[in-house]
């Protein structure tokens, strides 16, 4: 590289007080992993400033764009979600503002309330100049491509902002029929270690086979963990689009309407995978903070982007400097240039 490039990260999540103590309301047992406690890894993602920018220089990132831990807002029950997600939402508007050149946030949507969710998604671009919103996928049964959700999906259209979609567990009847049974290992591989990726990938087919995209031609998603295995089977899944009767052909709709990001995975066989499906003009970044910081359990170093690796691992890449510098930020600031929050 001939000149630094900048790098923003685009999942790299937070604990809100407020969160989890509506969590804890709800039924959710308090964990260190989701936030709760003096451990570590829950101060970190509990942190909003000096510790977090730390922690970020020592990735080797210039910014981040915030977002709740998953699954949100979203585990809430109808009546509650809106009034949470507008504090939450105040709550990280006033931790950006208070390092605006490093912070950004993505806006926490109370899905279950369709109408107080497209408000809020408006409410937020419009006055807290968000770039955007993170889902997490299903809420309560309703699946991502579920109609109920057109007027949210027409409103980011409108107003030019993208929906980051995040994993959560996958649905309990599909936790007991695929992950029971397999001892302190089934949890974990019904969540972060294959699970949620399957989950999350069936949703984002389900939305281009159903229609979303054709309806909300405008509609721009950021997918994590390197499209959540779905590019590695377009070539399969590509031969059942004339079954659907798509507009157009599948892999269109990726190029068209999906920007990838690794999610804190440092792969380079799956970054040039990604390039290859989609081109490095659909590429953004992310470090999935603090779940990929530090030393993980079985010392997996693809999932560590500590003591610099986060930018250690883009600027290695076999791509050209103006490949490299389009994928650390370019792309995102690319995908949001025109919004309303501009």
């Amino acid at each position: 590289m001939t000149a630094r490039i900048r790098i923003v990260g685009l999942e790299e999540h937070i604990a809100l007080p407020l969160v989890l103590d509506a969590w804890e309301a709800a039924g959710v047992a308090p964990n260190p992993h989701a936030g709760w406690g003096d451990t570590p890894f829950a101060r970190r993602l509990r942190s909003t400033g000096e510790e977090r920018l730390a922690d970020m220089d020592d990735q080797g990132i210039d910014a981040a764009v915030l977002s709740l831990n998953s699954p949100g807002v979203q585990n809430l029950a109808r009546a509650d979600a809106p009034a949470v997600a507008r504090d939450a939402n105040d709550a990280l508007a006033a931790i950006v503002s208070e390092h605006p050149d490093r912070l950004d946030a993505w806006a926490a949507i109370p899905t279950q309330d369709p109408a107080a969710a497209t408000a809020e998604l408006e409410r937020a671009v419009t006055r807290l100049k968000f770039k955007g919103a993170m889902l997490y996928g299903r809420t309560g049964t309703a699946l991502a491509d579920s109609p109920e959700f057109d007027d949210l999906y027409a409103t980011a259209a409108r107003l030019r902002v993208p929906l980051h979609f995040h994993p959560q567990v996958p649905a309990p009847a599909v936790m007991e029929s695929y992950y029971s049974g397999l001892g302190p290992a089934g949890p974990g591989l019904g969540t972060a270690g294959l699970g949620w990726y399957y989950d999350l990938g069936v949703q984002y087919l389900r939305m281009i086979f159903s229609g979303v995209f054709d309806r909300h031609s405008d509609l721009q998603v950021v997918a994590g963990h390197w499209g959540e295995l779905v590019l590695f089977y377009l070539d399969h899944t590509g031969i059942l689009a004339h079954n659907a009767h798509l507009e157009r052909p599948l892999l269109d709709y990726f190029t068209h309407h999906f920007w990838i990001a690794g999610s804190g995975t440092v792969s380079e066989r799956y970054l040039r995978w990604t390039a290859e499906v989609v081109g490095t003009a659909r590429m953004v970044y992310s470090t999935d903070y603090p779940y990929t910081f530090g030393t993980r359990p079985g010392g997996f170093p693809y999932l560590d982007t500590a003591n610099g690796v986060a930018r250690s691992f883009l600027e290695s890449v076999p791509f050209s400097d103006e490949e490299k510098t389009a994928i650390g930020a370019g792309n995102w600031e690319r995908l949001t240039a025109f919004s309303a929050a501009g």
